[in-house]
């Protein structure tokens, strides 16, 4: 089983539309990136009104990262400090740490097999402590959100969704990140849509967007520029701080062309993900977490639990034998310093054990598929992880 070719290396990301150009060229020419500096629609004031409309929401706002999208939601709600909000213990580090920057508690929660929010630690932990729940829909796996939105509904207690690796993936026939009170993406250059560095919130709440619009830093009556007529701008005009986490120009005019591309690199992705999916299922060394009835995916990438790797020096030999052959494993837990390994992020002001969570991350692979692969190439990755799987079991 060692004569699998190697699949060829690729780009993580599709090339920059050409669309983008004209607007970046006339950004040059101008010399004003400045949101707040162009007379008319700004590229990042047509970027919001675009994306709201591609995701059926009726606000958005473009920052500069979904972290600041996950802080100004959690500012605007209001919390007081110390306040606990509820995390999965499966995310990546900027969510706490989000939490943290918002004066607040990150209460973490265990996640079941399956990649996903545990129900029942989630009850347990949801108690009247609890003033807040932010979701995070990691790697693109959708908790169950009806039970989740049933449980903060009944008490009163407001969610936000952290959807960065979810753009194009539904909840009943819904775009991700509408559930809740606030949806926040990534446009990070590894997300569905990129611009290097941005992010964006989402809401049908005029006080979240209001709020939002002037803690990100639309200072004196800049508000007026936004898509949005609200009288709740002057109620909170001079009341809130500024925290200035704008998108600029020229990040906006280069992920503007690419909204219109969510269906078809969804569509793709989703080809891609069944495609490997489908060879890593036959083999009995692998778990694939199935989709939730309700929940339509929008994967980049693909995460399967081992099956009988006792130890963990035969989850590093399978690793090793896998990028021998060309293709590089990231297991959560045993990767050095994993900013998703939730006994890595120091800086919690709670430390928690969650055992669960801990045996599912020392177990769970993750591969990126580049949007570059085609589909020959898919099946060589596919059949290089499983012969790397079969030497290892036979050598037992």
């Amino acid at each position: 089983m060692g004569d699998q070719a190697a699949p060829a290396k690729h780009q993580m990301t599709e090339p920059l539309p050409a669309a983008a150009r004209a607007d970046v060229d006339a950004l040059f020419e101008s010399g004003e990136l400045f949101r707040y500096g162009v007379e008319g629609d700004s590229p990042v004031t047509r970027l919001e009104r675009t994306f709201a409309e591609a995701v059926g929401a009726p606000f958005a706002l473009a920052v500069n990262s979904c972290s600041s999208a996950l802080f100004l939601s959690l500012k605007a709600l209001g919390l007081e400090p110390g306040a606990r909000v509820i995390i999965p213990a499966f995310t990546f580090a900027a969510v706490p740490s989000a939490v943290i920057h918002a004066d607040c508690v990150p209460v973490l929660v265990e996640t079941g097999p399956d990649l996903r929010l545990d129900l029942d630690d989630f009850t347990r932990k949801f108690d009247d402590s609890i003033d807040a729940v932010l979701i995070s829909h990691m790697r693109g796996h959708i908790s169950d959100m009806d039970a989740i939105k049933a449980a903060c509904d009944a008490r009163g207690v407001p969610l936000i969704e952290d959807a960065a690796h979810a753009l194009g993936a539904t909840w009943r026939g819904r775009q991700s990140g509408l559930v809740g009170r606030v949806g926040c993406f990534s446009f990070q250059s590894h997300k569905l849509l990129n611009a290097g560095e941005g992010g964006i919130l989402v809401t049908a709440d005029e006080d979240i967007i209001a709020q939002t619009i002037l803690l990100s830093g639309a200072y004196e009556h800049n508000w007026t520029k936004h898509p949005v007529v609200s009288d709740r701008f002057a109620y909170w005009q001079n009341r809130l701080p500024h925290y200035n986490m704008r998108m600029n120009n020229l990040s906006a005019a280069v992920v503007l062309p690419q909204v219109a591309e969510i269906p078809r690199r969804v569509a793709e992705g989703r080809a891609r993900y069944g495609q490997v999916a489908a060879i890593l299922s036959r083999a009995p060394w692998f778990d694939v977490p199935r989709a939730l009835p309700h929940e339509h995916r929008a994967p980049d990438s693909i995460q399967f639990g081992l099956v009988g790797f006792e130890h963990d020096d035969q989850v590093r030999d399978f690793i090793a034998r896998a990028a021998a052959r060309g293709v590089k494993l990231d297991v959560f837990g045993l990767s050095a310093d994993n900013a998703r390994a939730f006994w890595n992020w120091k800086f919690l002001p709670e430390q928690a054990e969650l055992p669960k969570t801990r045996a599912l991350l020392m177990r769970s692979c993750d591969l990126r598929l580049p949007p570059r692969m085609n589909a020959e190439e898919l099946d060589v990755l596919g059949d290089v992880i499983v012969a790397a799987a079969a030497e290892v079991m036979a050598g037992r």
